[in-house]
């Protein structure tokens, strides 16, 4: 079986300058996914235009009737009738405007799911290098901006036609030159926007960029700011930042410039309408009915000028939503082949051959790669940096998928096992521990949603979490804060492991998991995750000497290669540059003056 890289450079968020095709059309899918509640809308809107336009025009033939001389008896029914007409305005413009707003929240949760979905499955290669705050404003303010359009754009086209051309209807039936003049006048209000929408687009684009780099600084500001004190250098930030919110202004003056100008010339056009239509209307139409094809004419512009005015912002809109698509579609970092994974695993694991490069111009970072780990065993990757070591357990995890060569567990090359087997079979216990805002229980139920109170009791326990849990002010039930900020390093790594330790997961991949535990806690969790090895495979990236003598194998990476593999105690009699490996390692800051003695290291 063949497989893909899936890896390569990353996709920049910024759209190109022609965006995703036709975006906004993009959007229409997610419009129709329920086609009657869609209709529904349609239907809201050319009631509500349909009634304020009734209503108008009935009030208006009331006030022909009373200037030509029609008695008060004969105007009574229609009195009444413009009574009822005004309630039902009220009562369909309230409702026109809770559906659409309803349906358009809706849409706007989808499209938040939808981006989650294309993170999560570009993960982690494609979102490299990508700013945090940038990709936070295109889930939450370039969605926010698709409100317009799925609210008072797509539905309220479709009524606006189709009232308007009812309108004209009516005109013509009573004077067709005054029809006309209306016509050419809805004609240009509706052109404005579109004569001016390439410029609208490319100026949409450049703001909602601009913006997404101004909140990514803003959040670097805030998630940076005990580096900025300590340095004394908040005023260079503060510089930083004002320098890019005065790039944001700029794009956003010109934007409100060009829809200044389309407002003005809307404004221009709907001046001329009350000027033309009376007049024509005055020479051709008799007196009774002059007030109502005055008020007509005058309305039937009404729908056009206000999808004209949200047209004026579909440029932002459009920009946005070129955002949202971007990360919408961006293609798997790996390909899930789907199914159903093998009925049991054997948790060994097995690199044949393997060679990879993060990018394909870029140099080998494994260049033909060979280890095996047995069930149960637990081998620590040993090397300096840039070895290879994070590498191994990126692919083992399958963020990105070998050149050539193969990974496999239990005998089952990692390509063609489901992802979600994958995930059930290994997890991480990373160096760089991330914890939600949220109770220490519920960080450490992440592996098992399902696990009970006592189960996750019990794995803090295996990992020497407990007491210091239960000795926080709620307990189990303490907030732990944004990436754990209430807890220190070392607790935050030991909650850390009870999740790891709580998950069914056979195979472990600890990435120098001991780092931020002090001697006394690192025996403590040491002689736990012995305990546990019985129950897990476990690969270690590792670079503690406690940590490689607890192993019961050690592979040496140099350069993207095995250079070495066997017992600790084996390795340092045999192998050089595993001992002076060690030596840098443990030696740092000395004169290494025993870096040659091979018992230093046993």
């Amino acid at each position: 079986m063949s497989h893909g890289h899936g890896h390569g450079h990353a996709l920049a968020l910024e759209a190109p300058a022609g965006g995703p095709a036709r975006p906004l059309r993009r959007l229409l899918p997610y419009m129709l996914e329920k086609p009657a509640l869609f209709a529904l809308i349609v239907l809201a809107g050319i009631l509500m235009s349909g009634l304020l336009i009734a209503t108008s025009a009935t009030g208006a033939w009331l006030i022909g009737s009373v200037l030509t001389g029609h008695p008060a008896g004969e105007l009574e029914p229609a009195m009444w009738a413009l009574a009822l007409l005004a309630v039902l305005t009220g009562a369909s413009t309230w409702w026109q405007s809770t559906i659409s707003h309803d349906w358009s929240f809706h849409l706007m949760a989808l499209l938040r799911v939808r981006i989650y979905d294309g993170l999560e499955r570009a993960t982690p290669g494609r979102i490299l290098g990508k700013r945090t705050g940038d990709l936070t404003a295109s889930a939450m303010a370039d969605v926010e901006k698709t409100e317009l359009f799925f609210s008072h754009t797509a539905g309220d086209y479709v009524g606006a036609v189709l009232v308007s051309l009812t309108s004209l209807a009516v005109i013509a039936s009573l004077d067709w030159r005054t029809a006309l003049v209306a016509l050419v006048l809805m004609l240009l209000v509706a052109t404005v926007p579109l004569a001016l929408a390439r410029r609208a687009s490319r100026q949409g684009r450049a703001l909602r960029d601009e913006l997404g780099r101004l909140n990514a600084e803003a959040l670097d500001g805030v998630q940076g700011l005990r580096e900025l004190v300590v340095f004394g250098r908040g005023d260079w930030y503060l510089n930083r930042l004002l320098r890019r919110t005065r790039l944001t202004h700029r794009h956003s003056a010109a934007y409100a410039r060009r829809s200044g100008l389309e407002q003005a010339a809307t404004d221009l056009l709907l001046s001329l309408a009350v000027i033309l239509v009376p007049l024509t209307a005055a020479r051709h139409v008799d007196p009774r009915w002059l007030p109502v094809v005055i008020v007509l004419g005058i309305a039937s512009l009404a729908p056009i000028a206000t999808v004209s005015a949200t047209a004026r912002s579909l440029g932002d809109v459009r920009a946005a939503a070129s955002r949202i698509l971007t990360i919408i579609d961006f293609p798997a970092q790996v390909t899930d082949p789907g199914g159903n994974g093998p009925a049991s695993l054997e948790p060994s694991v097995a690199f044949e051959d393997v060679r990879f490069a993060y990018d394909t111009d870029g140099r080998q970072v494994l260049d033909d790669v060979s280890f095996t780990v047995r069930p149960g065993e637990t081998v620590a990757l040993v090397g300096r940096s840039g070895a290879g070591k994070t590498t191994c357990a990126n692919l083992l995890l399958r963020f990105w998928d070998t050149d050539s060569g193969r990974v496999q567990i239990g005998g089952h090359d990692v390509r063609d096992l489901p992802l979600n087997t994958l995930r059930e079979t290994v997890t991480l216990v990373p160096q760089d521990v991330y914890l939600f805002n949220s109770s220490v229980r519920e960080n450490i139920r992440l592996a098992r949603p399902d696990a009970t109170d006592g189960e996750v009791e019990t794995a803090a326990r295996q990992a020497i979490a407990h007491d210091f849990i239960t000795a926080l002010p709620q307990g189990y039930d303490t907030p732990c804060g944004e990436r754990g900020a209430h807890l220190s390093g070392g607790q935050r790594q030991r909650i850390a492991i009870a999740r790891a330790l709580l998950s069914n997961a056979s195979v472990i991949v600890m990435d120098e998991a001991m780092s931020n535990l002090d001697t006394e806690n690192e025996r403590a969790v040491q002689e736990a995750v012995t305990a546990a090895r019985s129950r897990h495979t476990m690969v270690t990236i590792a670079h503690r000497l406690s940590t490689i003598r607890a192993a019961d194998r050690v592979v040496f990476l140099a350069d993207g290669r095995v250079a070495g593999s066997g017992p600790h105690t084996e390795l340092v009699a045999s192998n050089a540059d595993y001992r002076a490996l060690l030596a840098s390692q443990t030696n740092e800051g000395t004169n290494g003056a025993h870096a040659a003695r091979g018992n230093r290291w046993t």
